[in-house]
């Protein structure tokens, strides 16, 4: 007998699917028009689909056609005569011809349903990568990791699943059941009808068992992803150094084995209940065809219906209950396909917020000059650049943040040493980030080289722009690769050139693979001193007109520190510095200091002059008893005079939106 779960396309296990997914699609609420969406998204792919759909239909008259024959040639033996033999040959030989017709239409199918399927994917995937690198950094700072890598693998294939097995499974079932059933009723009406009865036998249970396994396998999800988001934790550098400087790994293990063990024991439950599912569709099946033979034998003897009609509803009713099954979810299978694209146009759906306008116009190189008009700034609220189910909260916080910048304004002379004070909080990380327009004003201008920043082109402003932060990113590549980043035509000569300005030459020449050397996640094979000259090196090679120091050797012992500010001397020499400094001896060389507090510039002016005013800048001054003993200075780019940078560890409260930095 053939197997009743292969004969529907979209069959049982489909349907098990739906049921598992039905609570989930009921509970997502569609965005208007997208269907139109998904119907202009595919249109690159139209000829395909229609071949697609045609070998679909093709395939799905071929499976009609073969049972028929089949009993065609069981009457042919049953009449007998001469030309019984020669009639059953021919028969065979069209069975035959229908079977190779069905394999190649098979193999058409899967590769047009490869080719839509992998093009969607490579589509949509990439459209979210790129939309997303867009997304200003507050919507990092707040969104899971997990989710959004989510939305890029599981939904991502989720729509293209639409377009293949949601599909063809849909044309493939309607044309199947309505030529399966309507060549049935056509043999015997009867047999047709009594065969159907145990139809709701079947259903009824199976909704329940897919109503177990949907709370089941929500369970197991849930309990993956605690223990992936453990993995990730754990497995990283700093999180593997915690786990081993408190002495917690018997008790990490026995909490990751408690998770694990539960998602065993799902999978033993979720394993039976998929084969119970499967045993009652089979039984439900055998027992139709039983009753198909029975009826059918008893009406063959009595003369009603032929030997060959028989077989062939026999042959026809596994044909049928497959569809049957896949149709009767058809609503949530298309649902699912809809709410996996709809989570994606979501995504895409977010505003970038930093966008290049049509005519915006490049920075004149080499100009170095920055100035501030009158700026004031606040963070976008959750609402504006969040998605609520990228952060797991049920509706996203729709509180308008207080400004952190309230009307600034001051000027950076090309080669001019700024120096930006003040306490934790008060916007000077802010500050910087909006001249590399990593956000806009919410009023005022920021210009660079007398170009307001909104007006230029994003290429161009970050060309003149370099920045070291305090903890500069290296990517899990090679350092060729890291450098490289920067420049990514620059020769070996021109990374070994950047290399030696940044102090840090001899070190990769002593490695084993040089240039090629990986330099670990985040680059934590390498010291603290090591990675940051690693990173000026990078931004030598990039050879920016503007700097900006964050705190640049916040995290470094007293050597390391040393060789850092070496290499920052060769990085300053000529260029536009901006200098964020928590600790004011560093800085007391700057051409201006700039003390901000609550948002705004409340002295400006040398050091001497700061101290002699006996303001803010004094009493913080004073606070940090006047310690200036960095161990090497560096030159300032506008003369010989030798400035210094910060020592002391400081993670800049002010660098994250107000609710991170609380």
């Amino acid at each position: 007998m053939s197997n009743p779960m292969s004969g529907g396309g979209m069959g049982g296990w489909s349907m098990l699917r739906s049921m598992r997914s039905r609570d989930e699609i009921s509970t997502h609420r569609l965005q208007h028009g997208v269907a139109r969406r998904i119907v202009a998204f595919a249109r690159p792919y139209r000829r395909d689909i229609v071949v697609f759909l045609v070998t679909v239909v093709l395939a799905a008259v071929i499976g009609v056609a073969t049972p028929v024959l089949a009993g065609d040639v069981i009457d042919a033996i049953s009449r007998g005569g001469a030309e019984a033999g020669s009639l059953v040959v021919r028969l065979a030989l069209v069975i035959a011809g229908l079977a190779v017709a069905d394999a190649l239409l098979s193999l058409a199918q899967r590769w047009y349903s490869a080719r839509i399927g992998e093009g969607i994917i490579l589509d949509l995937r990439t459209r979210v990568y790129d939309h997303v690198q867009r997304m200003p950094l507050q919507f990092f700072t707040r969104t899971q990791t997990g989710a959004l890598v989510s939305r890029l693998n599981n939904d991502v294939l989720g729509a293209q699943r639409a377009f293949t097995s949601t599909l063809s499974g849909v044309v493939s079932n309607v044309i199947q059941l309505v030529l399966t059933a309507a060549v049935m009723f056509t043999l015997s009406w009867q047999i047709t009808a009594l065969s159907l009865v145990l139809l709701p036998v079947f259903i009824i249970p199976a909704r329940r068992v897919g109503k177990r396994l949907a709370e089941i396998t929500r369970e197991s999800y849930n309990l993956d992803a605690k223990m992936n988001a453990t993995m990730t934790e754990r497995f990283n550098v700093a999180g593997a150094l915690l786990v081993k400087l408190f002495g917690r790994p018997d008790v990490e293990a026995r909490r990751f084995a408690g998770r694990a063990e539960r998602v065993r024991d799902i999978g033993i439950q979720s394993a039976m209940y998929s084969r119970t599912f499967f045993v009652a569709m089979l039984l439900v099946a055998s027992l139709a065809q039983a009753l198909t033979y029975g009826l059918g034998g008893w009406l063959a003897v009595t003369g009603s219906v032929s030997a060959g009609t028989v077989v062939t509803l026999a042959l026809l009713l596994t044909r049928l209950y497959g569809p049957l099954t896949a149709l009767s979810n058809v609503r949530v299978d298309v649902m699912s396909a809809l709410v996996s694209f709809d989570r994606v146009f979501e995504v895409l759906d977010l505003d970038p917020a930093i966008r290049e306008k049509p005519d915006a116009v490049p920075v004149p190189r080499g100009n170095g000059r920055v100035e501030f008009r009158g700026v004031r700034f606040r963070y976008p609220s959750a609402a504006e650049i969040s998605l609520a189910s990228l952060e797991e909260v049920a509706a996203l916080d729709r509180t308008v943040n207080e400004p952190v910048l309230k009307g600034v304004s001051f000027a950076v002379e090309p080669g001019q040493m700024v120096a930006l004070v003040g306490p934790s909080g008060a916007g000077k990380s802010t500050l910087s980030m909006l001249i590399s327009r990593i956000y806009d004003v919410t009023d005022g201008q920021v210009l660079v080289g007398g170009v307001d920043v909104r007006d230029a082109t994003l290429d161009s402003l970050r060309d003149e722009i370099g920045v070291v932060t305090q903890d500069s990113h290296l990517f899990h590549e090679t350092i060729a690769e890291n450098l490289r980043y920067a420049k990514p035509d620059a020769t070996d000569d021109e990374l070994w050139a950047a290399l030696a300005g940044a102090q840090v030459a001899d070190l990769v020449r002593s490695l084993p693979d040089g240039l090629q050397t990986t330099v670990g996640e985040r680059g934590y094979r390498f010291s603290g001193g090591e990675k940051q000259r690693i990173a000026i090196a990078r931004l030598l090679l990039k050879a920016p007109s503007i700097v900006i120091l964050d705190e640049a050797t916040a995290h470094l012992d007293s050597e390391s520190e040393a060789a850092v500010q070496r290499a920052l001397s060769v990085a300053l020499t000529g260029r536009t510095a901006l200098v964020i400094a928590h600790r004011l001896s560093t800085v007391r060389e700057a051409d201006q200091i700039l003390v901000l507090d609550d948002g705004r510039i409340v002295e400006r002016g040398r050091h001497d002059e700061l101290v002699a005013v006996g303001g803010l800048y004094a009493e913080l001054y004073r606070t940090q008893f006047a310690v200036a003993d960095s161990p090497t200075p560096y030159a300032d780019a506008t003369g010989p005079e030798p400035v210094t940078l910060p020592m002391r560890s400081y993670v800049p409260d002010d660098a994250l939106p107000p609710a991170a930095a609380n």
